[in-house]
């Protein structure tokens, strides 16, 4: 079995090597974005034409990816209510990398037409040099001079450069058989013959060494098969024939390093499918994760953000586990992208009803900043006090708004509460110096009333305590704390008006008329309404209450006085019935107030229209 005859068909095809070099890239666990950096990449730093297996690879995954994201992008399209005739989907990516995918194609494409035109001037200069090799057995010069000129032929040979494949087997097979010629019908020297076989046996020999270390198991597999195609090539085209004792087994010894390196690549491509097994396993593993989180029902969007977080977890960790068998691939990847729509798109729906909730929150707050806005300058403390506090409790409890409304609508109702609030806080920080203000002077105009005494002219001395309750009274009021102060000067000037000989009614009703005057100075013209609503309510407690005593009282028989408890009651009936009696002077001077300014009232319009 002559080396010529069986060479294996091992060519320097790097494109075959570039294939088995993109099987160790997950290109996969690459993002659009990454995939497109990487094809750039390619296109910057390799050679066109090595590198075709690498882009397909590129391609299939980028159209891949890129597919999924228009089909989920599809179904949110019309699950918000999109006719498919309108959809319509492309991100700049898409464009960026397909302009580099076509100018890579252009640049493969025009790199073949020049292979195709180097192709043809390769085998022309060949097939001269095989044409120049058959002229060297008619030579007639010095057998040292044609060898020379045989020699110089090789060199030209062995640079001559690559020829399309199908004139390569034909042109080979016909050089070496004008080789062979030149050897063996040529009568050459059999000194220079032996020399130029034993510079090839040493040649060869040297293949055969470098090929046992490429056999190593601690050599990488791919990268031993990718030089053993380099030591073919220069073992068959750049290395000549040796003598015929050894031709036979340094081929055999070349030929059984060879398959053993062929052995360990295809042992590397089988455990390699072993492993692309496992990643089957582990990314259905991945798929029926994802469709337990796509079973759960978060209604926050925090629980949903933490489960979102979950599954880009699970995709990530899907797409760094590598290939999966080509048989499997497109199956696994379809279930893939189910499970993830389908967790997507329960996603979609909750954050819709969101939406609208968000909306529907929107209204309510800027309803509840309009109230603050216009209250935000009341003087009325009172009412808009509880109001402010009222609306500031139902904002709290009023669910979220858009993302891009809550901070400005916010700031803006803060302000508006704030500004109340503030200019609140003055007023009874004011109203608290006031009360101070009105304490001292208190003390002060009781510790003078202590000292005063009454003088033999009643009625004089009645417009002077009149005078003192008035003087009293325009001090101004002090914290509900300190009213006890007022406690004292009235039981002063009760004490006064006693020495007087006023009886109690007349005490009350005097102290009575002095609060109408107050009502009457009120800025508030419902407080005299509101003062008889209040007296004829009292007035119909007291009755009620008189009754009830006296109906308690008949259920003792017998009255007898002596007893405690009659006499308790008896007494507490007398107490109440001076205390109506009081309620009803009251109502009358009440009434009698009204009457006097319904009077003056008529008598200003009448004014008016004279």
């Amino acid at each position: 079995m002559s080396e010529e005859k069986n060479t294996l068909a091992i060519e320097d095809n790097r494109e075959d090597n570039r294939l088995e070099e993109a099987s160790l890239v997950n290109y996969e666990a690459m993002s659009l974005s990454e995939l497109t950096k990487e094809l750039k990449e390619l296109l910057q730093t390799e050679k066109t034409q090595a590198i075709k297996k690498q882009v397909d690879a590129i391609r299939y995954e980028f159209d891949k990816k890129y597919d999924a994201l228009v089909e989920e992008k599809k179904e949110e399209f019309i699950a918000d209510g999109g006719e498919l005739y309108n959809f319509s989907y492309e991100i700049p990516v898409y464009r960026e990398f397909y302009t580099a995918f076509n100018d890579y194609r252009e640049k493969r494409n025009q790199y073949y037409k020049e292979i195709e035109k180097t192709h043809k001037e390769n085998l022309a200069k060949r097939r001269e040099i095989i044409e120049e090799l058959k002229s060297l057995l008619n030579a007639e010069e010095h057998l040292g001079t044609t060898f020379k000129q045989f020699q110089q032929l090789q060199e030209r040979w062995r640079k001559a450069g690559a020829v399309s494949n199908a004139d390569y087997e034909d042109l080979w097979n016909t050089y070496h058989h004008h080789v062979e010629n030149f050897y063996d019908f040529i009568h050459l020297s059999k000194d220079l013959r032996d020399i130029d076989f034993k510079r090839n046996l040493e040649e060869k020999l040297k293949i055969i060494e470098r090929a046992e270390a490429l056999a190593q198991d601690d050599v990488d597999a791919l990268i031993a098969s990718r030089e053993l195609q380099v030591l073919h090539r220069v073992w068959k085209e750049e290395i000549g024939p040796v003598d015929k004792e050894h031709r036979e087994s340094i081929w055999q010894r070349f030929s059984e390093l060879t398959k053993k390196i062929h052995d360990k690549r295809q042992y590397y491509l089988k455990n390699l499918d072993k492993i692309y097994e496992e990643n089957a396993v582990k990314k259905q593993g991945i798929i029926e994760r994802i469709k337990k989180l796509g079973e759960k029902e978060p209604t926050t969007h925090s629980a949903w953000k933490q489960l979102s977080k979950q599954v880009e977890d699970l995709r990530q960790s899907f797409l760094n586990v590598g290939k999966v068998p080509l048989q499997q691939a497109d199956e696994v990847w379809k279930s893939f992208n189910i499970a993830l729509r389908a967790f997507n798109k329960k996603k979609n729906q909750f954050y819709k009803t969101l939406k609208k909730e968000q909306q529907e929150n929107l209204t309510k707050k800027l309803a509840l900043l309009e109230i603050a806005k216009a209250n935000q300058n009341s003087t009325d403390w009172e009412t808009t006090t509880e109001l402010m506090k009222n609306i500031q409790r139902e904002w709290k409890e009023i669910g979220s708004v858009p993302l891009r409304n809550t901070e400005k609508i916010w700031k803006e109702f803060k302000r508006a509460c704030d500004t109340y609030f503030s200019r609140f806080a003055e007023t009874i920080q004011h109203s608290k110096n006031k009360e101070s203000d009105a304490l001292e002077q208190k003390k002060a105009f009781l510790d003078k009333l202590k000292e005063y005494q009454l003088g033999t002219d009643r009625d004089k001395e009645i417009a002077t305590l009149q005078n003192f309750v008035n003087e009293w009274n325009a001090i101004g009021n002090t914290h509900h704390s300190k009213r006890t102060i007022d406690i004292k000067f009235h039981k002063i000037i009760d004490a006064l008006y006693k020495k007087l000989n006023f009886d109690k009614q007349e005490i009350e009703l005097i102290k009575y008329n002095n609060k109408l005057e107050r009502l009457i100075n009120d800025d508030n013209e419902n407080s005299l309404n509101n003062e008889v609503i209040f007296v004829r309510r009292r007035i119909d407690e007291l009755k009620s209450e008189i009754l009830q005593l006296e109906n308690n009282l008949a259920f003792f028989g017998n009255i007898d006085e002596k007893n405690p408890l009659v006499r308790d009651v008896i007494k507490n009936i007398n107490n109440q019935k001076e205390a109506l009696k009081t309620w009803e002077n009251k109502l009358r001077e009440l009434k009698h107030l009204q009457k006097t300014q319904l009077a003056e009232a008529s008598e200003e319009k009448i004014e008016e229209k004279e």
